[in-house]
């Protein structure tokens, strides 16, 4: 899939299957949404009104109130790509993401997910 078809993905269609991956491992609805608002600085009114709009993650990303500084620190392999190597800003958003909710269906303690931040 190219990258262009990935940034007009609506969120809203992604979100659930996030949500799933970490419910079929334990992990919870309110935990993936945590890692969201860590990662974007959404809160849940945000995040409930970029799901709305059924907004695509190019608009997502966009509008975040600001990504996180700790972001960075976000390191690994996802979907065969080593995270901290990606290039296009976007994609790396993107893959940041899937990588959180990734450690966080292996089960990551929520600090370690967050990169040693409190989780709220």
């Amino acid at each position: 899939m190219t990258n262009e078809r990935v940034f007009k993905m609506a969120f809203s269609r992604v979100y659930p299957l996030l949500v799933q991956k970490a419910e079929r491992k334990g992990r919870t609805k309110e935990e993936v949404d945590t890692v969201i608002y860590w990662l974007t600085g959404y809160d849940e009114a945000g995040l409930n009104e970029q799901l709305a709009k059924n907004a695509d993650y190019e608009t997502f990303f966009r509008e975040a109130p600001r990504i996180n500084p700790n972001a960075a620190l976000i390191k690994g392999v996802i979907c065969g790509h080593r995270v901290e190597e990606i290039e296009d800003p976007l994609m790396q958003k993107i893959r940041w993401l899937d990588k959180l909710v990734d450690e966080l269906a292996k089960g990551k303690s929520m600090e370690k997910v967050l990169r040693g931040s409190p989780s709220h």
